[in-house]
């Protein structure tokens, strides 16, 4: 059963109702609503920000996942149509609490973006409290202002399309309630049902710590197998400093050989994907490799992933090709994998595509956390606003010298910082990150968790009408 709770705006004074009648939809109204109130818990209320542009609210009887009830927001037609169900709820400052809720949504295009959950921190009468989390040091230290709202994540579906919801969040201290809210906005024509919502004390995450690990250094081999062999003692010391992951250069079999790419172009997997996977497999860690693959009449420039146990996992092909990889017959890529490892989420790009933001926005849009990038050379103010920008660690390893100050073989953070990077020629850099680490940004809060709600719509995303 599906009981209304706003259908009021649909009548209009053209319509003339008898007492009689009045008296029998009062009655009706009333019955609905008490009913309504047995079916979800009666705190839930509806708001739109203008009632112009409200949606139609209802709650649907064992209508929700798994039989249970739900609160139900359906929108019309029109186009910018927005609304949210919400409840205030008494928390402790400075206790964990774990949201979670279960949505189901029809004819919705970007659920990301138009059906999301919210939190805000309060203080005993509605209002904002003081933030008192990380704050980004690079920007404005010291600065002080509001606890901003929280996002939920999305996390995986079922086999009926109902969509988790499920993030930990730190109560400011001086938050004394919060506002759980559930959205639909700007989706013509559809709805959502949103089950089994619940916001419970917990216990502090547990940090993902990984230690992440690049060289800097220049093969001079005659060979590509030598060039592969020099990198031996560098892995090695990456493995004395407990690295997880470390990157090596772009196109290392070929730099410094004088020869052509395709005369350097091997499969992948091939003879150097089983030569680091030795050296991966002896220390327990994760290799990414810059190589040149061919496949078939055509050649790429790839970066190459190793497993802890050897073997190979996949790789990228580079997309933005500079003018001598054209002239040279390089083919470019156009598949942008992320590959799931022990510690999380892992992305790669080559060089050219960091000059560039889509290859690396695609990358985390495909959940990367953190993104390994071999590169000859780049302005290292555009590696800064790609790990920024998109909330990633990038781990960049150059054959630029530190002295041009140009690209950088270093570690860069959420801010877009090097928090690692490499002084001299054999250097390994490593450096320790917490992958669920969120920091909050002036007038923002949490970026990280704000991109995927408020990100703009990709190409692909975009609706046809």
């Amino acid at each position: 059963m599906v009981v209304p709770v706003k259908q009021f705006r649909l009548m209009t004074p053209r319509f003339i109702i008898s007492p009689f009648t009045a008296l029998i939809f009062l009655l009706r109204l009333a019955h609905a609503t008490n009913a309504a109130s047995n079916l979800i818990d009666a705190q839930w209320q509806h708001a739109a920000p203008r009632d112009e542009i409200a949606p139609l609210f209802s709650f649907a009887a064992k209508g929700g996942r798994n039989g249970a009830d739900a609160l139900v927001i359906a929108a019309d037609e029109r186009e910018g149509l927005s609304g949210q169900w919400f409840k205030v709820v008494p928390v402790h400052g400075g206790q964990h609490y774990r949201f979670i809720a279960w949505r189901k949504t029809d004819g919705v295009s970007v659920p990301r973006r138009s059906a999301l959950a919210r939190i805000v921190w309060q203080d005993d009468e509605g209002k904002s409290v003081p933030s008192d989390g990380p704050i980004v040091t690079s920007v404005l230290a010291g600065w002080k202002a509001n606890a901003e709202p929280e996002y939920p994540a999305d996390r995986s579906s079922d086999s009926l399309g109902w969509a988790e919801l499920n993030d930990v969040f730190r109560a400011p201290a001086k938050a004394s309630q919060a506002r759980l809210e559930l959205h639909l906005q700007w989706a013509p024509g559809s709805s959502v049902r949103w089950s089994d919502v619940s916001f419970e004390p917990c216990d502090p995450p547990v940090p993902r710590k990984v230690r992440l690990a690049a060289v800097h250094f220049r093969p001079s081999g005659k060979s590509a197998d030598e060039n592969r062999q020099q990198f031996a003692p560098l892995i090695a010391d990456a493995a004395r400093q407990k690295a997880d992951l470390v990157v090596l250069p772009e196109t290392l079999t070929y730099y410094g050989l004088g020869k052509s790419y395709a005369d350097c172009a091997e499969p992948v997997p091939g003879p150097s994907t089983e030569y680091f996977g030795r050296l991966a497999r002896e220390h327990n860690l994760y290799i990414v490799a810059g190589l040149l693959e061919r496949d078939g009449h055509l050649v790429y420039n790839v970066a190459a992933l190793i497993g802890p146990d050897g073997k190979f996992i996949g790789k990228y092909r580079k997309v933005a090709l500079p003018r001598s990889e054209i002239a040279g017959g390089i083919t470019p890529g156009r598949d942008y994998p992320v590959f799931e490892t022990r510690f999380g989420k892992l992305g790669m790009m080559v060089c050219y595509d960091g000059f560039f933001p889509e290859v690396a926005r695609e990358l985390a849009n495909r959940g990367a956390e953190v993104i390994a990038w071999p590169v000859w050379g780049c302005n290292p103010l555009l590696a800064a606003a790609r790990a920024c920008e998109n909330q990633v660690y990038l781990v960049s390893s150059t054959y630029e010298p530190p002295e041009h100050h140009w690209m950088l073989t270093a570690l860069w953070d959420h801010e877009g910082q090097p928090i690692a990077k490499a002084e001299k020629w054999g250097n390994v850099i490593v450096g320790e990150v917490d992958l669920d680490r969120h920091i909050q940004w002036p007038s923002l809060g949490d970026f990280k968790a704000e991109l995927p709600r408020h990100r703009p719509l990709s190409t692909a995303e975009i609706p046809s009408r």
